[in-house]
């Protein structure tokens, strides 16, 4: 696959969000290992402070400043940034007002987090400030300094009114230095350059959560991207035996001879009690991966009414360790999400 050959072609900000729970920060970055992939640069940004980006990685605590913490597939380098939403506003005064010396002065006296507590719309102005400089950053030859940046964002919940800089700064200013980075800051938001993807779960509520999330987005006129299924369970059984399942109809003298055909028990009377108990154990749970079968398979017709792109993600036998990042990046390269 090409490197332009993706769903995503044109988009540089690929912002990545998700209900609690659903691996949202696993697969942002995942998908910054895919989209670096062949000899590109991507930046990850985290601005929710957790230090999710190093523990996904393994790496200690991550300063405020972008640093080179994984080599993609072919040569490719993944940078990181977690955005101090109090350092941002330090480089916000010093960057119009010339006031950094003032600004940590500020900072010593609580002012600048009792501005953001007061002003939640200014924090998020500045975290998404600080993404989309890293958007347009060019180098002295004017080259785009990243190939593409991967913003681990917050919450499905609260997604659209972080993104929705221009509306939550309203009230705060009207004209002015503030007035303009949210403008330019909406600029890069709202324009094709721009994706939001929802990170979902095969599961009733993290699926609704995504569907209304999506239709917020589209309310808000903010660019919606794709939806990845993440933690998907492979099916297994063919659907005979998933249908026979649903309707109890599981011999289970016959899965007892089996399991002795198979040579799995022996022939004496209490290893025939044993197949017996196991059958019957067997039994219930096919039918209950036959009933998740069932959910999933509703849930996914819910998430196509969205009508946008989606990707599934398998579950991971060994958990979350940088191998399985890899693993993932490759599935999201392989669908062509990247």
């Amino acid at each position: 696959m090409s490197a332009r050959d993706t769903d995503w072609d044109g988009v540089r900000l690929h912002v990545v969000t998700g209900k609690g729970g659903t691996g949202k920060t696993t697969v942002a970055a995942a998908l910054a290992l895919a989209l670096a992939a062949g000899g590109r640069k991507v930046l990850l940004v985290e601005v929710e402070g957790r230090q999710g980006i190093a523990q996904v990685f393994d790496l200690p605590p991550l300063p405020y400043e972008e640093r080179k913490i994984a080599v993609a597939p072919g040569g490719g380098d993944v940078y990181a940034l977690a955005i101090d939403p109090e350092e941002a506003m330090l480089e916000y005064l010093e960057m119009f007002y010339g006031l950094k010396r003032m600004g940590k002065a500020l900072t010593r006296m609580g002012v600048v987090d009792f501005a953001t507590t007061i002003a939640p719309g200014l924090r998020d102005v500045l975290v998404t400030g600080k993404t989309s400089e890293a958007v347009r950053r060019r180098d002295r030859s004017g080259r785009r300094v990243y190939d593409a940046i991967v913003m681990d964002a917050p919450p499905t919940g609260r997604i659209t009114r972080f993104l929705n800089v221009t509306q939550e700064v309203a009230g705060l200013a009207r004209v002015g230095p503030v007035k303009n980075h949210a403008d330019l800051v909406r600029g890069v938001v709202a324009s094709p350059e721009t994706a939001v993807h929802f990170v979902s779960l095969l599961e009733e509520m993290p699926v609704q959560e995504t569907l209304d999330g999506v239709a917020e987005l589209h309310g808000a006129e903010l660019p919606v991207g794709g939806i990845f299924i993440n933690m998907v369970r492979p099916t297994g059984l063919p659907k005979d035996v998933l249908d026979a399942a649903l309707k109890k109809r599981f011999d289970h003298a016959e899965l007892a001879l089996g399991l002795k055909a198979a040579g799995l028990v022996g022939e004496s009377a209490e290893a025939s009690a044993d197949a017996s108990a196991i059958a019957q154990a067997l039994a219930e749970e096919v039918t209950e991966h036959a009933h998740r079968t069932r959910l999933e398979k509703r849930e996914r017709a819910s998430l196509a009414k969205a009508g946008t792109p989606r990707y599934e993600l398998p579950l991971l036998a060994d958990g979350t360790d940088l191998a399985g990042l890899y693993e993932l990046a490759e599935a999201i390269r392989a669908q062509g999400a990247a």
